[in-house]
């Protein structure tokens, strides 16, 4: 009896794996037939699909060929970060004498940045009843990443890099048709305001300057972002003015020897990776970099970063990346959509796996995938990466099965639409939702 048992079960076993191979089989040719139809005979397309519990590539399709990331990138900053700063930013350093409070930054993206909520530095300097002083350090970081468009200056995903930063590092402006002049806050940009006839409809900056030039005479209203250029001056005015006290401008010392220094930590990290993550902030995501870099080296430098992150956690990948940045922003940036993969396989090692779904956009219902792969249970959790010409998705899958999957879908130089590009991903999607 147990034998004619065992037998039933082994031919059971036996009928199972060969229907899952066939299945397997049946799901690679309809995928590579996919990925060979005219939406991407044009483009460059690049497809990396991982079962988790097989722990093997299902499908691979110029897996191994190097891409341009976009905002992908900012799945390694994520990654780096986790493993680097903790559960709380560090806001600031400082410390103190009988009647001075000197105090520096640490590359923190939170200060009075109207994407965030909670930083404790605001109040910490507001309360305090001593002499500020804000000490700058030598500039070691320029405030634009190499490779990024120089003519992106005028609008808000480009926002300078800073030590201190403040308000995100934007001004915005607001006007109505009734209204004489835009509103802008902080306030402190209402006396560099100045109406250009040359203008069509719009507020630009001066490319070197924070001069911003105006004609809004055929629109009833605008709201704005604008990014600001920054300078140890310029924060410390701003501080000046929205702690409503004098902060002095000191060079910060190379050396600090007997001080106390002491940190305000200012938010929590996983309010960072969130905004970071479902808003594809690029700001955000190159601050990381520094805060990163403030803390091995105390110097704030986004090559000091990724030189530390190479060679300690991603010096044994199959694909050497080529990374310049912490958002995407640089066409310099080139990755594999293998080695996103493994990335991937490594975040899913720090955080559980419904904490990390609350963190990255879910298909259809927030950040950058809202209006892509909805479904009424999701089954995407994924970062998306654009710059013209180029869209890329990685991220996990969840099949009908049950199984989770890691994908890298990356598809550069298309000359078609992106939405085309995105019918077509979805359909992939749903097909391997729908038979894995």
């Amino acid at each position: 009896m147990r034998s004619k048992i065992l037998h039933s079960f082994s031919i059971l076993l036996i009928t199972s794996l060969l229907f899952s191979c066939s299945s397997s089989r049946k799901l690679n040719k309809e995928l590579s037939r996919q990925l060979t139809s005219e939406v991407f005979d044009q483009s460059f397309t690049g497809f990396a699909l991982y079962d988790l519990d097989k722990k093997k590539f299902v499908i691979e399709h110029n897996s191994n060929k190097y891409f341009t990331p976009a905002s992908n990138i900012k799945l390694l900053t994520f990654y780096a970060s986790l493993k680097e700063l903790g559960d709380s930013i560090s806001g600031m350093r400082y410390y103190t004498t009988p009647d001075s409070l000197v105090f520096w930054g640490t590359g923190d993206p939170s200060f009075l940045n109207p994407n965030l909520q909670g930083s404790k530095v605001f109040n910490f300097l507001k309360n305090s009843s001593k002499d500020l002083y804000f000490a700058s350090s030598a500039i070691t970081n320029p405030p634009l990443g190499s490779g990024w468009a120089w003519d992106d200056y005028n609008d808000a995903y480009s926002a300078e890099r800073s030590q201190f930063p403040i308000y995100g590092n934007l001004v915005s402006f607001k006007w109505k048709s009734n209204e004489p002049l835009p509103l802008s806050s902080p306030s402190y940009f209402s006396d560099f305001l100045i109406k250009d006839q040359e203008l069509s409809n719009s507020i630009r900056r001066d490319v070197d300057a924070n001069i911003f030039r105006y004609n809004l005479s055929k629109i009833e209203a605008l709201e704005t972002n604008i990014p600001f250029k920054t300078s140890s001056e310029l924060t410390a005015k701003l501080l000046s003015d929205t702690l409503n006290k004098p902060v002095t401008l000191i060079s910060k010392p190379w050396k600090i020897q007997n001080k106390n220094i002491q940190t305000i930590y200012s938010i929590a990290a996983d309010s960072l990776y969130k905004e970071m993550l479902q808003e594809s902030d690029n700001f955000i995501a190159e601050q990381l970099l520094l805060l990163i870099s403030e803390k091995i080296s105390d110097s704030l430098s986004t090559n000091i970063a990724i030189d530390h992150i190479q060679s300690i956690y991603f010096n044994n990948l199959q694909d050497q990346i080529k990374w310049v940045d912490g958002s995407g922003l640089s066409r310099y940036n080139l990755i594999t959509p293998r080695t996103l993969v493994t990335i991937l396989d490594k975040i899913l090692k720090e955080l559980p796996r419904e904490g990390l779904f609350k963190l990255l956009p879910a298909g259809g219902k927030e950040g950058t995938l809202k209006n892509w792969y909805a479904s009424d249970i999701p089954y995407i959790f994924a970062k998306s990466g654009s710059l013209r010409n180029n869209y890329s998705l990685s991220g996990y899958l969840k099949t009908k099965s049950g199984k989770l999957m890691i994908f890298s879908f990356m598809n550069n130089n298309y000359v078609a639409s992106s939405s085309e590009i995105k019918k077509a991903m979805e359909k992939m999607f749903l097909e391997i939702r729908n038979s894995y």
